[in-house]
């Protein structure tokens, strides 16, 4: 795992190691393991333009009363309010199945005065790791680093300020979208992701 060579010379003490659901979990899991950390899911749903879902207008956070959004893919694309909220209805009811299913009876520590890493599989619009940083940035995390194996410069730049470090393995442009840059790029399903958090429960230190 590349992050975790950047990672660990932080010297983060007493660190969280948050995964994105559903893919950066699987990437997460290493990082954890290697800096010995919990590992612990994060949940967020993207909001993707209806005749383009892989394009993301916005994201929903676990607890968060709104979605963030891009206002410049909605402007681009012309999404009017009712747009907007048809997506996040239907996200939202998906992000409470997910809860339900995810993190029934786990105890997930306090954020607030820790060192906190959010690993995701990668950047695209970043639309979906701002959410999440600013939910535990709302939570207290500090410090808050965001970590991902690629990302294009401009969407690293596009976070700046919304965490305290940025780590990335590979600043690369994506054609091909994240997808692209991996060999094996499928959608975890719900028995994948909950494997990875028992296997991770029981490595936790």
């Amino acid at each position: 795992m590349r992050l975790v060579p950047l990672l660990a010379p932080l010297g983060l003490k007493d660190a969280l190691v948050y995964g994105l659901l559903r893919g950066g979990i699987a990437v997460a899991a290493p990082v954890a393991e290697g800096l010995k950390a919990p590992l612990l899911p994060f949940l967020v749903r993207k909001l993707g333009v209806p005749w383009q879902p892989e394009l993301g207008f916005g994201a929903l956070a676990e607890g968060a009363e709104a979605p963030v959004l891009n206002r410049e893919i909605v402007a681009g694309c012309g999404l009017g309010p009712d747009d907007i909220a048809t997506v996040e209805t239907r996200e939202r009811h998906e992000l409470e199945r997910r809860q339900a299913l995810y993190l029934a009876g786990l105890q997930r520590p306090d954020p607030r005065g820790r060192a906190v890493i959010l690993v995701d599989d990668g950047l695209a619009t970043g639309v979906s790791a701002r959410a999440a940083l600013q939910s535990l940035r709302a939570q207290g995390a500090s410090p808050l680093i965001l970590a991902v194996p690629v990302a294009p410069a401009s969407s690293i730049a596009s976070l700046d300020g919304e965490c305290d470090r940025i780590v990335c393995a590979e600043i690369s442009d994506i054609p091909a979208g994240i997808g692209g840059c991996y060999a094996d790029f499928h959608q975890l399903e719900d028995e994948e992701v909950l494997a990875i958090l028992r296997g991770a429960g029981k490595e936790a230190p």
